[in-house]
């Protein structure tokens, strides 16, 4: 009788997996690999080797709190001669001597999460069973066989792999880009998605159920949607807020990445973050899906309607001096920001796999919670509104209708001939490069093409033609140069007679600070010209200067002027609107790099930012954080005031532990400038061996 065949030591080979399986920079403490894929693991024998034939080895791995085979949450598999495609498998790779390597492969279609591993082995009627350890099993988009598989190699980098991002913000007219710090393989940050996903009120319901169903990225997407907010009382990540009021948390505007987010969240016991706003819950959400190996993008939607309702017509009420005059409960925001992840979708018919709209931030319930998608953008642009999960919303935010009527002091309403046009400049990063990729085409067909007419009537919308009554009037608000905060701006109402007839009009003209999600706060600007006489076919140019004194005050944070004008017509009572959001620039936070960048070598960065106002900045606060670059975040409090323009500076020294293209981000707060940000790409060569 053979003696016993003792396992006497084992390495999981992290290093090596993690290079393989492309999650080296999650650090070598575990294993961590893709679906699908195989990874390797050496077992040493004590004593005797291992014997083919006499010796019988096999593998247990199970995941979640109550593993089941039938359930796909567990299984048990020996050591054979060849890869199985359909389940889990191990394959003898080489034995040397008392060594052994074997190659484990999970199904493409696993579930994914922690899993423990234990070998059997036994010889004869012996046997004995030993645990060697946990591994993390993730979504592979590079197997062709996974839902998320992603042919393109360099969008399989930008969409999982990039640690680092730029998601789009300001105005429609003037459209700005903030840098983020996504930082999926940050230490700690796999196990904090994994306890989000253990945190969710599906998995407190039905564990069991639950951990069987996140083989699939519709069912993860849709759980990661609803707990980046915490709006259902489901310890979600964020709590969102837009009243300019954050004393009691970070403004939404102060963060620079997700990771600061994440890792409060899991020190506070899962108790929601403070604050969120659009592009937050959205980033928030791309670094748990590609962590988890989803592949995912930050997605700006300038002019965006929420549209209660679900009648695709969002009505505005503005008095005779451009003023709200009663709330509709129909917004239109500035910008809205969400996400798209890339799936396959075999619960609907052919023709939706491919890039979803996912939207964490809480606007509307759905199935009772506030979540919003999976949508597969593609039924959005074809109007397919009954497939699941939550088109109608989304196809409102890109193809409302606003329409202005003005009320006039008898309480008349006059309805205001042009509309402003919702769903514009749909933007997310392009691909390797920091330049912006417009991508409204994949939501929408051309304005007023045939196409678009046969969605809105397969949608049972009517499309009613913005065209309609053209009066001959037209208006537009024209701005001179950029308007940096701290300094004076012109904006221009240019008016245009476009018939043979003289015109008399009045022109009021009025500039409001404003946030993002269109309220407005008080005035900062105003001219009311009673007597405007066009004679035909003129053009005029009206100039309004909105002063920093005025607005300085009560700007937001989010920077933005709202200007409207509305021209009246005195023999018809017509009334044209124009409403144009002015973005007020911040200054520019410089960064220099001092020292050869590589990998392990201390390097400096001189950052600094001039002073544009007219009063000293106090509090301020530099933060600085980059994947890779710093050691989580870096911040720096400056003693002294900043004087009028004067430079806020300092150096960091930092010691980059990861090689290739990073960026360094900064974060800029003090009392009167708020929200500041910059970047600097650095590329960091690897240590020579």
């Amino acid at each position: 009788m053979a003696e016993d065949l003792v396992l006497e030591t084992w390495d999981l080979q992290c290093e090596r997996n993690g290079r393989e399986h492309r999650t080296a920079e999650m650090g070598c403490q575990q294993l961590v690999v893709r679906r699908g894929q195989p990874f390797t693991i050496t077992l040493h024998f004590s004593g005797r080797e291992y014997e083919e034939g006499v010796d019988k080895l096999a593998f247990n791995v199970e995941t979640g709190p109550c593993p089941i085979e039938t359930s796909g949450t567990r299984s048990h598999f020996a050591v054979t001669d060849f890869p199985d495609e359909s389940g889990w498998s191990a394959v003898v790779q080489q034995q040397d001597g008392g060594s052994l390597s074997i190659s484990l492969c999970s199904p493409p279609s696993a579930r994914v999460g922690r899993y423990s591993l234990t070998l059997e082995t036994s010889t004869g009627y012996q046997g004995t069973s030993c645990h060697i350890g946990d591994f993390v099993l993730l979504f592979n988009a590079w197997h062709p066989e996974d839902t998320v598989f992603l042919r393109d190699e360099d969008e399989r980098c930008e969409y999982v792999l990039s640690q680092q991002g730029l998601i789009y913000q300001g105005a429609r007219d003037y459209i700005t880009s903030t840098p983020w710090n996504f930082g999926q393989f940050e230490d700690d940050i796999l196990s904090i998605c994994l306890k989000l996903l253990d945190t969710n009120p599906k998995f407190l319901r039905d564990q069991n159920r639950d951990c069987s169903r996140r083989n699939d990225p519709v069912y993860i997407g849709r759980v990661v949607s609803a707990m980046v907010n915490c709006n259902d009382e489901d310890r979600g990540v964020l709590a969102g807020r837009w009243d300019n009021h954050y004393e009691d948390g970070m403004s939404p505007m102060a963060w620079i990445g997700s990771v600061d987010i994440l890792k409060r969240w899991k020190k506070f016991g899962c108790q929601p973050v403070k604050y969120g706003q659009c592009w937050v819950f959205a980033a928030v959400a791309c670094t748990v899906m590609r962590c988890l190996g989803i592949p995912s993008r930050v997605v700006t939607n300038y002019n965006s309607a929420h549209d209660t309702n679900g009648n695709l017509v969002i009505d505005r009420y503005l008095n005779e001096m451009g003023e709200e005059d009663r709330r509709s409960k129909d917004m239109i925001w500035n910008f809205h920001c969400w996400v798209e992840s890339w799936m396959a979708r075999p619960d609907l018919a052919p023709g939706y796999d491919g890039w979803q709209a996912l939207d964490p931030t809480p606007q509307e319930k759905s199935e009772g919670v506030f979540c919003c998608g999976p949508a597969p953008v593609k039924a959005i642009k074809e109007g397919d509104l009954q497939l699941k999960y939550d088109i109608p919303f989304v196809f409102a935010e890109v193809n409302a209708d606003v329409v202005y009527w003005v009320v006039q002091r008898d309480g008349s309403q006059r309805k205001s001939t042009h509309s402003s046009v919702v769903g514009k400049n749909i933007s997310t990063k392009s691909v390797g490069r920091d330049s912006r990729e417009d991508i409204t085409h994949t939501y929408k067909y051309p304005e007023g093409s045939e196409k678009e007419r046969e969605v809105f009537a397969k949608a049972e919308l009517e499309k009613r033609s913005l065209r309609e009554e053209d009066e001959g009037l037209h208006l537009k608000i024209k701005l001179s140069e950029g308007a940096n905060n701290g300094c004076d701006f012109d904006v221009f109402a240019v008016i245009n007679n476009a018939t043979d007839a003289e015109r008399v009009c009045r022109l009021m003209l009025c500039a409001r600070t404003a946030s993002y999600n269109g309220t407005v706060g008080p005035q900062c600007g105003m001219k009311d010209l009673l007597n405007v006489t066009l004679a035909p076919w003129e053009e005029k140019s009206v100039p309004l200067r909105v002063l920093y004194e005025k607005y300085g005050e009560s700007l937001t944070q989010d920077n933005l002027i709202k200007v409207v004008a509305l021209l009246t017509e005195y023999q018809t009572g017509d009334v044209v609107v124009a409403i144009r959001d002015v973005y007020i620039q911040n200054p520019e936070i410089k960064i220099r790099i001092l020292g050869e960048p590589m990998q392990k070598r201390k390097l400096v960065a001189e950052i600094s930012l001039v002073n544009p106002l007219a009063a000293p900045l106090n509090n301020c606060v530099f933060v600085v954080e980059g994947a890779g670059l710093t050691d989580g975040q870096q911040i720096k409090e400056l003693e002294e005031p900043v004087e009028p323009q004067a430079a806020a500076k300092f150096r960091l020294d930092f010691v980059p532990h990861q090689a290739g293209l990073r960026k360094l981000m900064v974060d800029f707060e003090s009392d009167k400038l708020t929200g500041v940000k910059g970047y600097r790409n650095v590329i960091i060569a690897p240590q020579p061996k």
